[in-house]
């Protein structure tokens, strides 16, 4: 008893907080619209993250800096072309980098309105990533585009975009070809279905995936003072095509610090963490981690985008 005596107190006014009342959520209304159920979202951890990064967009843009969307196929196998265009068009996003998995369905949904196979039920027989069109097309698109001097994503979206393709304006790469903003492929040799096809150049392909690496380099180079970076459901090749872009940039002498990098995915990995989390920003600027589905996130941050919200984050 005499030492729980000694144990002394304070005023509870003279604490500092993390949460209060005021950054709480409101409850919902059945006549809320979007602008009202955004506003009514706390205040607090990942529902302020993604008021800050809306804000983040909005502010890079009004600054005319890159927005750059750095995705994996999942996104694209999703159904968000149509989200991703419109961002675009809008110019709310001013690069795309990829992997190789991603022409691949672009193309196909494009060509045929439907992508992504059931690996399971035709590994058995060799068939998995076989299709006779997907191979052609795309090879075609890169041998025709080698001696204009384009990389492998812009090859892809001309291609795309001036063909008669059924689904075309489903494309994103016709829609960044359209706009002539930097679409980037990142391939890494033997992950990708193409290399197992009999059109399969890796000199070429290796050639054409080289020049978008110098083309995000230089995206890269301007991110400093206000850009933003977002990874979006890749979990290796992109943070490390990032993280080598912006050394090289550095490294020519371009002063990239002070923007904003955010990685969406549904579970966090180690290198989105290391390599577009933390490292990039360690000289200046901020990061934000949204972890969920790219199917709800990405249309949440769109429709705030276009009605203006990030502009009063």
């Amino acid at each position: 008893m005499a030492v729980r005596r000694r144990v002394t107190t304070y005023p509870i006014a003279t604490r500092t907080f993390k949460v209060k009342v005021e950054d709480f959520a409101s409850a919902p209304s059945d006549r809320d619209s979007f602008v009202d159920f955004w506003n009514s979202l706390p205040a607090i951890l990942a529902a302020g993250s993604l008021r800050r990064v809306v804000g983040a967009i909005a502010e890079a843009r009004r600054l005319k800096k890159p927005v750059v969307l750095a995705f994996g196929a999942h996104v694209l196998k999703t159904g968000l072309s149509p989200v991703l265009i419109d961002l675009v068009d809008r110019g709310f996003v001013t690069a795309l980098a990829t992997n190789g998995a991603s022409g691949i369905h672009d193309f196909e949904v494009a060509f045929h309105g439907k992508t992504s196979e059931d690996v399971g039920s035709v590994l058995l027989d060799g068939e998995f990533g076989m299709s006779r069109e997907t191979g052609a097309g795309v090879f075609r698109a890169l041998r025709a585009a080698r001696e204009k001097g384009w990389g492998y994503g812009r090859a892809l979206g001309e291609s795309i975009a001036s063909s008669r393709m059924p689904h075309r304006d489903l494309s994103l790469f016709a829609a960044a070809a359209r706009k002539r903003i930097p679409l980037t492929v990142h391939v890494a040799i033997g992950t990708d279905t193409l290399a197992q096809h009999p059109g399969m150049d890796g000199a070429l392909v290796g050639e054409m995936s080289y020049r978008d690496f110098l083309l995000i380099r230089d995206v890269v180079a301007k991110l400093g003072d206000g850009g933003v970076w977002i990874n979006a459901g890749s979990a290796v090749i992109l943070p490390e095509v990032f993280l080598k872009a912006l050394s090289m940039a550095r490294n020519l002498g371009h002063d990239v610090r002070n923007f904003t990098t955010v990685d969406l995915d549904m579970t966090r990995h180690y290198r989105p963490s290391e390599n577009v989390l933390k490292r990039p920003v360690m000289a200046g600027g901020e990061s934000f981690a949204l972890t969920g589905h790219h199917e709800i996130l990405l249309p949440l941050i769109a429709k705030a985008l276009v009605l203006g919200l990030g502009e009063k984050a």
